[in-house]
């Protein structure tokens, strides 16, 4: 495979990953899929932005977050994110006590 493909391949299952967990799966908390994957909807939107700098593009975590989620985090939050339990709280502070992010 040449490298233009598998750069078609990637970016098309990044697209399909991206649709299939703001559209399909908007039940899945970000916690959720921090506890169980170490990964969520920020952190690709922060891999998103990182890659879009590291190509020289000024882009900032909102409009990183703008790109991914489709919406500003707020309208995401008022529309998706359910307040997390004190069981899903504590899994994830165990599981990243020394590396806690927003979710």
């Amino acid at each position: 495979m040449d490298a233009q493909t598998r750069l078609e391949l990637e970016a098309a299952a990044f697209r399909r990953l991206k649709k299939h967990l703001m559209e399909d799966r908007t039940d899945v908390q970000n916690i959720d899929m921090m506890n169980l994957t170490g990964f969520c909807r920020n952190c690709l939107s922060r891999w998103y932005q990182e890659a879009a700098n590291e190509k020289g593009l000024e882009m900032s975590k909102h409009e990183g977050r703008m790109a991914f989620y489709g919406m500003s985090m707020d309208d995401w939050k008022a529309n998706h994110q359910t307040d997390a339990s004190p069981a899903q709280k504590q899994t994830f502070e165990k599981a990243f006590k020394e590396n806690v992010t927003d979710t």
